[in-house]
């Protein structure tokens, strides 16, 4: 992982970009610092929707949703 400030990063964003696709690499952008956010590559294909998520505790269908008008 490598620490980068946020004036660095949003000057290079796109070669840090390059180098997150190509390699991998993990930034840590600062601020003053302080370690605020980090750049990392995704850790599933965002295109593809998950399995189960529309279930749980905070989904609520109604029990006539699919009923005629």
């Amino acid at each position: 992982m490598r620490s980068i400030g946020i004036f660095e990063a949003k000057t290079r964003l796109s070669a840090i970009v390059a180098e997150i696709m190509s390699e991998g690499e993990i930034f840590q952008i600062t601020k003053h610092g302080r370690a605020v956010a980090e750049l990392r590559p995704p850790t599933s294909d965002p295109a593809q929707p998950q399995r189960g998520a529309a279930s749980g505790p905070n989904f609520w269908m109604a029990d006539d949703f699919d009923d005629p008008l």
